[in-house]
């Protein structure tokens, strides 16, 4: 059986890839393979609202299903910050963002964190589906390994025991913000 081909809103290969090993039963073509090479103001307030205005513009510039997700760090010691700015934190870079990140928090004790995700997923028609998760954990006090993306190497995941920076692909994959996203995704379809 021919499975669905759904385009997925985000130039970030690495979040394709996540999504891909995630969602194994659908067929999944990044929005720049369409063809989309335009930016897409990310101007709502919230994980959810950003993962609709991405998915929603993408469904309808190519009149097939689209998924969006929007995901960030939230930190308890800086209000939730860096949230919905996950990614543009420091106006640079991932290794700009963490070495930010860490300086403000250097004189914290407080360092308790979580990433959350919201997924959407818009049809053609107009019939949307969300699914939002959540991984708690913490923020280390330096860089822990080098694997994954973004925050990674300096958040410590409370259910894995470790840094996201040492673990295996299949390991955060198994507990990450954007897996339980999906998966509540998946159970509403």
């Amino acid at each position: 059986m021919e499975k669905i081909k759904i385009a997925v809103a985000s130039g970030n290969a690495h979040k394709l890839k996540e999504i891909a090993e995630i969602l194994t039963d659908y067929d999944f073509v990044s929005m720049r393979e369409l063809g989309f090479d335009g930016e897409i103001d990310e101007n709502g307030s919230t994980f959810k609202e950003n993962a609709f205005i991405k998915a929603k513009r993408v469904s309808d510039e190519f009149s097939m299903p689209a998924l969006a997700d929007d995901s960030g760090l939230c930190v308890d010691a800086l209000g939730g910050a860096p949230g919905i700015y996950s990614a543009r934190f420091s106006g640079g870079g991932d290794r700009e963002n963490r070495l930010l990140l860490l300086k403000k928090l250097e004189n914290e004790k407080t360092r308790t964190a979580r990433f959350k995700s919201a997924v959407c997923l818009r049809f053609p028609d107009g019939k949307t589906v969300y699914g939002e998760g959540a991984c708690e954990g913490r923020i280390l006090y330096s860089e822990v390994g080098e694997n994954g993306f973004g925050y990674d190497p300096v958040f410590y995941s409370d259910d894995l025991e470790k840094s996201f920076g040492i673990a295996s692909a299949e390991e955060k994959n198994a507990v990450s913000h954007r897996f339980r996203a999906l998966n509540d995704l998946k159970s509403k379809l």
